[in-house]
């Protein structure tokens, strides 16, 4: 069975060596010098923990998933060394609209599946729901997203068009750790 709940958590322990954390709306959390994502239930480890859930994709038709699934590599690929964490608060106007109308921002709008397949499959990516646990998350979203490190410019790109798309005038917070795999003083 996959897991479905998992922890990021951020401390003194993990295989990612966190390089940065950026705050892009409102406050990012600590920094931290590891990053951990974890299968599972940790709560309270390290000096922050954000958990979220795998589910099933809401705004997406079944071509399109189709088409995401057969260009989505997986997660722990060897050459993907760089990781983004991408913690997402959206506001309340945003979850006000019905279901169709949030689609309709995200692909007729923003067009953010179109965007996020020309990375493809050079970017593995996993979106993490935290509303389906408590409403007391404090994010929505947690977004997960490795790479090789040469095709960093191509998500910077992404995360440039999105950002600029009318969904994100729903982001009321979202910052971004940034982070390697440790493999020696040369990373």
């Amino acid at each position: 069975m996959t897991e479905r709940l998992w922890t990021f958590a951020a401390g003194a322990d993990g295989p990612w060596r966190i390089t940065e954390v950026r705050a892009v709306i409102g406050e990012a959390l600590a920094e931290a010098p590891r990053l951990d994502r974890i299968a599972g239930h940790a709560a309270g480890r390290g000096l922050w923990s954000l958990r979220g859930i795998t589910s099933n994709e809401r705004y997406v038709t079944r071509d399109e998933k189709q088409t995401l699934t057969a260009a989505s590599p997986p997660l722990g690929r060897s050459s993907a060394a760089c990781a983004v964490l991408i913690p997402i608060r959206k506001s309340a106007a945003w979850w006000a609209l019905a279901q169709d109308e949030r689609r309709a921002i995200m692909e007729e709008q923003s067009h953010h599946i179109a965007h996020g397949l020309r990375v493809l499959p050079a970017v593995a990516r996993r979106l993490h729901h935290c509303r389906d646990l408590s409403p007391d998350e404090p994010f929505d979203f947690l977004t997960w997203f490795e790479f090789a490190p040469e095709h960093e410019a191509a998500f910077d790109a992404l995360l440039d068009v999105l950002r600029a798309s009318p969904e994100w005038a729903y982001v009321e917070r979202e910052f971004e750790v940034r982070a390697r795999v440790d493999m020696g003083p040369e990373n």
